[in-house]
This record gives structure tokens, C-alpha cells and sequence, in this order.
């Protein structure tokens, strides 16, 4: 399969000087990580890595955002593969195009559930956008036109009340957002019971690894994300203040403000409350001979990282809130997992435990203050960007009630009307 590969590229100018090509370096500034892919043959796609080449030297698109494009096509570059076709395949039968046959496969792991709708739509998306590149710099000679565009109108109306129409271009291969019906929180997922978390942290404590299990219990009592764990250090821990207001409880600093900085969402910095047992228990990891043997083959960059992996490089990439070393963990823990009944685990996402402790700030903040408050506290513990994602929360836990009431009633009916049924 195709892989992302990340580079240090050093900016050329090339020229031809008596004949000969000659390199020489250029003022433009280093690009670090810059992401290329790489077919199974270990053969660039020369035009894909142009692209991001072409994009990360353009100041008005960040690294992050070449990032994600990337990894949109890196999805396409797997299926080109999988189904032996070259991305330059437009023959003049529709349904032979590459393209076309993409589409098809997006629309056919949305509707049975293997990516969401937004991923199906981005996928298909940055797939465009690539070859709109490719098109505008020559790059493709196709006989067969590779889409058909159309203008979308989109009216709305302005902060002063006024109707306004904006006229979007889109394509005949362009794949609707058609969200599932019901609330759902960040990323689309939902948080699990306390019993569930309960028993999956108790089995990661035996059948993971220790730092698979301290992330997830991280997760689980502070809410941050995978990237900010990934990037935790142990001065982090070490400057925690414990919380004048909430005897039990440690306030960390995150984000790019922090000294030292670790990696947030959106850049946003703030306070994370910790409880002091998981603290005490991260600071006894942090000088643990188990994870000095990592710091030791650790860059000099990266020993201050309170996780390692076994080679002591960084669980996550700079700038991402993914991780492959833990995502490669997580497979091996739900398949584990399942096998010895804990049914939550066949599903669960390492995302769902912040999810699940968002959930529970909430019902506790609801239960002791108004619906605004509440919003306020959801807000600064998760470190949300707007109060609009925070207030998914609250209506999530004021719904939840309802939903097992009803479930409860339906319940005896049907027990009565079974039970009437027999005599």
C-alpha cells in the first residue's frame, strides 16, 4: 500500500550553466515535515508531492492544512493501488474513469458506516482539488473531460439582515455531507457508560501497554485530546498547581502559550484539571527505569516528552492530532478486548473518552448550576474553541434522560402486553 512519508526540504534553484544542470540553494526558508507520498513500490507520485511542494511554499496555506490534503490523497493513492489503476485513467466510457470508480467506493464505505459522511465528502474533495492543479499547470492531457462543473447558489443573510447570494463551483462528482440523523457530539462519536470505562481501563491496565493505558486514562479524567497528550512533557506535570476551589484536583497549562508549549487543537491555550492520583502516578511513569531505557534514544528534541515509544521517538506527529504507533495499539486492544467480552471495546475510539468525560463535567455541572454556567465550565475544561461544541454537550445530557425514560416505559408496555399475552 502507499505510505505518507515526512521530509526536510531544502528549497533549489535550478539552472543550466554551459550546458549542464547545476543546484544551488535557494533563500526561501527549510520546510520541516513536509508530507510526500510513496507508492508500494517506493516510487514517488511525483505530481501529488509537486502539489504539496506547491502549496506549503504558498504563505497562504499552513503546513497542517497541506497535511490534510495529503492524507485525503494518500486514501485515493491506497485505492488506485487496490484496484490496479493508474490516477491518469479517463477513458471515454464514464464509468471507467478513475474518478468516477472513486466515488462510487466513498459513497460505498459511507453507507455502510466505514468513514463518516464529512470524510467521504473531504475525500472526494481533495481528490478534485488535485487535479484542478494538475489541469491548470499541464500536467494531464485527458481526451475524456474528468468532470462536468456546475454553480451552486447558496442565499443567506448578512449581519445587518440583508439577503446575500454566493455562487459556489462544485462538480458532478462532488459527494453530499449527509449527516446521520441525531445529536452528535465531537467527531461523531458518543461517550460510553462509566461501567464501560471503568472495565476498559481496567483491561488496559493488564493486557496494554503502560502508556496506552495512561493515555487513556488521560483521556478519560482530563479531557484532552490524543495530540496534546502525545505532546505532554514532564515539566508540564511538574508545574502543576493544585486548584484553590476543588481540593483533589491539579491544574496543568497547554497549548502554545504554555511554557513549555504542547500541542492544542486551534492553537488554544489553557488550564486542564488533572486528578492528583493520575498526577502522582504520570510523575512516577515520567522516572520510571522503563521509560528512561526510551528517553535514552530519544533526540535531544524529544526527551522531555513524557511518552516515548520503545525506539524513544514521539507518539504523535508535530501539528496532528493523529497518531499511527497508537492507532496500531488501539487495533490489537479492541480486538483483545472482544475477545474476552468486554462488548464496548469492539467499537470504541480513543477519542470517545474525551467525549465521555465532557459528558460527565457536564451532568455534574447541570446538577449544580444553570445551563449557561454549565456551557462556561464545559467550555474552559476542554479547551473549545467556541461554545457552540460545548453546548452539544449540554443538550446531549439534558436528552439523555428523556431518551431512558421513554426506553423504560416502552419497556414495561411491552412486558405487559407479553405477559398479558400468556395468560
Amino acid at each position: 500500500m502507499a505510505t505518507l512519508e515526512r521530509i526536510t526540504h531544502i528549497p533549489h534553484i535550478v539552472s543550466v550553466v554551459k550546458g549542464e544542470v547545476v543546484y544551488s540553494e535557494s533563500k526561501r526558508p527549510t520546510i520541516q515535515r513536509l508530507p510526500q507520498i510513496f507508492w508500494r513500490s517506493a516510487s514517488p507520485w511525483r505530481e501529488a508531492n509537486l502539489w504539496a511542494v506547491e502549496r506549503a511554499t504558498n504563505r497562504d496555506t499552513s503546513l497542517k492544512t497541506v497535511s490534510s490534503n495529503m492524507n485525503c490523497l494518500l486514501h485515493y493513492a491506497n485505492f488506485l493501488e487496490a484496484k490496479g489503476l493508474e490516477w491518469f485513467t479517463f477513458p471515454l466510457r464514464k464509468a471507467d474513469r478513475c474518478l468516477v470508480q472513486y466515488r462510487g467506493t466513498l459513497i460505498q464505505e459511507r453507507d455502510s458506516g466505514k468513514i463518516m459522511p464529512s470524510t467521504a465528502s473531504e475525500y472526494m474533495r481533495n481528490a478534485v482539488s488535485f487535479y484542478r492543479w494538475v489541469l491548470s499547470n499541464g500536467l494531464l492531457d485527458s481526451a475524456a473531460p474528468l468532470w462536468r462543473d456546475k454553480a451552486v447558489y447558496i442565499r443567506f443573510f448578512d449581519a445587518v439582515g440583508f439577503e446575500r447570494t454566493v455562487v459556489r463551483l462544485t462538480t458532478d462528482l462532488s459527494i453530499p455531507n449527509r449527516t446521520h440523523p441525531g445529536l452528535r457530539l465531537e467527531d461523531g462519536l458518543l461517550p460510553v457508560s462509566a461501567e464501560d470505562r471503568d472495565a476498559l481501563l481496567d483491561f488496559a491496565k493488564t493486557n496494554s501497554s503502560q502508556e496506552l493505558y495512561r493515555m487513556l486514562a488521560l483521556g478519560f479524567f482530563t479531557g484532552m485530546r490524543l495530540g496534546s497528550i502525545c505532546d505532554l512533557k514532564i515539566q508540564t506535570l511538574e508545574n502543576a498547581v493544585e486548584d484553590p476551589v476543588a481540593k483533589g484536583l491539579f491544574c496543568i497549562n497547554i497549548g502554545p502559550g504554555a511554557t513549555p508549549a504542547v500541542q492544542t487543537k486551534f492553537g488554544v491555550t489553557g488550564r486542564i484539571w488533572i486528578p492528583k492520583s493520575l498526577l502522582d502516578d504520570l510523575l512516577e511513569y515520567a522516572g520510571s527505569l522503563r521509560r528512561s531505557k526510551r528517553q535514552a534514544k530519544a533526540p535531544v528534541e524529544n526527551k522531555e516528552l513524557v511518552f516515548l515509544t520503545v525506539f524513544g521517538n514521539p507518539y504523535g506527529a508535530k501539528d496532528s492530532e493523529q497518531s499511527s504507533a497508537i492507532n496500531t495499539e488501539m487495533v490489537t486492544f479492541r480486538r483483545k478486548g472482544t475477545q474476552a467480552g468486554i462488548k464496548v471495546s469492539k467499537t470504541f475510539h480513543f477519542h470517545q473518552s474525551r467525549c465521555t468525560f465532557a459528558t460527565e463535567l457536564a451532568t455534574i455541572a447541570l446538577s449544580t448550576t444553570d445551563p449557561i454556567n454549565a456551557i462556561a465550565l464545559v467550555r474552559d475544561a476542554l479547551l473549545h474553541k467556541n461554545e457552540a461544541t460545548s453546548l452539544k454537550y449540554i443538550k446531549f445530557v439534558t436528552v439523555t434522560p428523556a431518551k431512558q425514560a421513554a426506553a423504560n416505559e416502552f419497556m414495561r408496555a411491552f412486558m405487559g402486553v407479553k405477559n398479558a399475552g400468556k395468560t
